[in-house]
């Protein structure tokens, strides 16, 4: 990993927030804090540039939603002084499942996939309200893998993290101070239970990272590296239209 003077990244992260909150002409900012390594940096970053930065948190299902990714979404707001609301869509999802049952069956991938996307619906129905801007929270390594979802946590005014790897996510976050759980704990969707993005995927971050900073991979780890990243061309680009 190449040297960084964080001070220096952090001020000018912050800088770019301002401008882009000057810019909207907005009152503040608005962002899901899912008590995970992104939404932390996230979160960070932009109560250093904004005051007026609230984190959303939203548990939807699963039980890691209500548990430890609560715990330190509270953790990280209170220790960097985040303003925080919690809006709980469980009832919400499985709601609109019921709706939708008579009309489409739903697979796995379906169900898991509609949580983030009432997320980003939340935050949006704020930001509306309240004269906001949604930060994103998506880092360069998921963002390579298309480990996302499409106008879900994919969905944003602005994104100050998008370059960094997760490994790069880590490491500000030591520098930074943020709680030791959540840089510890396994980078998890929390779309259902036991799951972790490593595993789902096949291929470690690390491996990942080493890939995007390097372009050295071994023979498995690169097939699905660029399986995963063809597969989601789709998901970086803005919608197909005609004459376009």
């Amino acid at each position: 990993m190449r040297n960084r003077n964080y001070e220096t990244e952090l001020n000018e992260r912050a800088e770019f927030i301002r401008n882009y909150v000057k810019a909207a002409n907005a009152s503040g900012i608005v962002f899901g804090n899912s008590g995970g390594k992104d939404a932390a940096l996230v979160g960070i970053l932009c109560k250093t540039a904004c005051e007026n930065t609230v984190g959303v948190i939203m548990p939807c299902s699963s039980v890691r939603n209500y548990g430890e990714d609560m715990k330190d979404a509270h953790a990280a707001a209170e220790k960097f002084g985040i303003e925080s609301r919690t809006v709980d869509l469980t009832e919400v999802k499985n709601k609109l499942v019921q709706e939708l049952s008579p009309s489409a069956k739903l697979t796995d991938s379906a169900i898991a996939n509609i949580a983030p996307r009432l997320r980003m619906t939340v935050l949006y129905s704020i930001a509306a309200a309240e004269g906001r801007i949604v930060a994103g929270t998506g880092n360069r390594s998921e963002r390579h893998m298309g480990y996302f979802t499409k106008w879900g946590d994919g969905a944003c005014d602005f994104n100050p993290i998008a370059d960094l790897t997760v490994t790069e996510v880590y490491e500000f976050l030591r520098y930074l101070g943020a709680p030791e759980n959540i840089i510890k704990k396994a980078p998890s969707a929390g779309l259902f239970e036991g799951q972790t993005d490593e595993a789902e995927m096949g291929v470690t971050y690390e491996a990942i990272d080493k890939f995007l900073l390097t372009g050295q991979a071994n023979s498995k780890d690169l097939a699905i590296i660029e399986k995963y990243h063809a597969v989601s061309e789709h998901k970086r680009k803005m919608p197909a239209v005609f004459g376009g």
